[in-house]
């Protein structure tokens, strides 16, 4: 089934989330390791150097968030610091809402690349298929 990568994590959050309430772990388990395998193939290098995890206590039925980290490179090219920020994905009328937060200061620039980095991630058309009882992406080039 071809499925857009926010689609298929924001379904997978919610029957994760579902079998917490029900206390279904065999499934918890699964659904909590395709939600990493997704986040672990979201975009990484040219900056986005440190780690990249959903936020599971902020996300809801209504919106997810993912925390990561961007290298930042002084005017020389040596790098100078981390930058720590979130990516607020939400429901829009044609397509998601993107939102970074973080502390830019003086890089505010940051702001749109990794929107556009990571909306073109998060609304490209996978491939999802059951392999051994597990809906798992089978066309996965680096997302």
């Amino acid at each position: 089934m071809i499925k857009k990568v926010y689609q298929e994590l924001a379904g997978t959050f919610t029957a994760y989330n579902n079998c917490i309430k029900s206390n279904n772990q065999e499934w918890e388990g699964k659904h909590y390791d395709k939600i990493q395998s997704i986040i672990n193939n979201l975009p990484h290098g040219s900056g986005i150097d440190g780690k990249t995890e959903l936020e599971f206590e902020k996300s809801n039925d209504n919106k997810l968030v993912i925390n990561s980290e961007y290298h930042v490179m002084d005017e020389n090219g040596y790098y100078d610091g981390w930058i720590d920020f979130s990516i607020i994905i939400e429901p829009g009328w044609n397509d998601i809402d993107l939102t970074i937060k973080g502390k830019f200061n003086k890089r505010q620039d940051l702001k749109e690349y990794l929107r556009d980095t990571f909306h073109y991630a998060l609304t490209k058309e996978m491939e999802f298929e059951m392999i051994d009882g597990q809906q798992r992406m089978t066309s996965l080039e680096k997302i």
